[in-house]
């Protein structure tokens, strides 16, 4: 095989190797998923907006009230995703209670 043909045939491997990848990222797929990845995410921007908010109040240095701004304008656009993945999840059908056949029975 010839560089340009390993080339190719590598191109293709690693191009396969990521289809499942790429199914994923689709619109409508795995969203559950993807909302608990933003969730980690906003759990994460909650504990920096908390940590800067309290550092500015001791310390009263500016970048720490800018970087709670931030943290917490952060925390607006994940909530924003989860919200959106979570409404794309489809709704599960309603299940009947099951009837109880032997309540004359007594």
């Amino acid at each position: 095989m010839t560089n340009p043909d390993r080339a190719i045939a590598c191109r293709e491997r690693v191009a396969s190797a990521f289809d499942p990848v790429s199914e994923m990222l689709d619109s409508g797929r795995c969203e559950p998923l993807k909302a608990a990845v933003h969730g980690v995410l906003f759990v994460t921007m909650g504990v920096c907006a908390a940590y800067n908010a309290a550092a500015w109040l001791k310390r009263r240095q500016s970048h720490l009230a800018i970087n709670a701004v931030i943290y917490s304008a952060a925390l607006w656009w994940e909530r924003c995703h989860i919200v959106h993945h979570l409404a794309a999840c489809p709704r599960p059908e309603p299940v009947a209670p099951p009837q109880d056949h032997l309540s004359d029975a007594a």
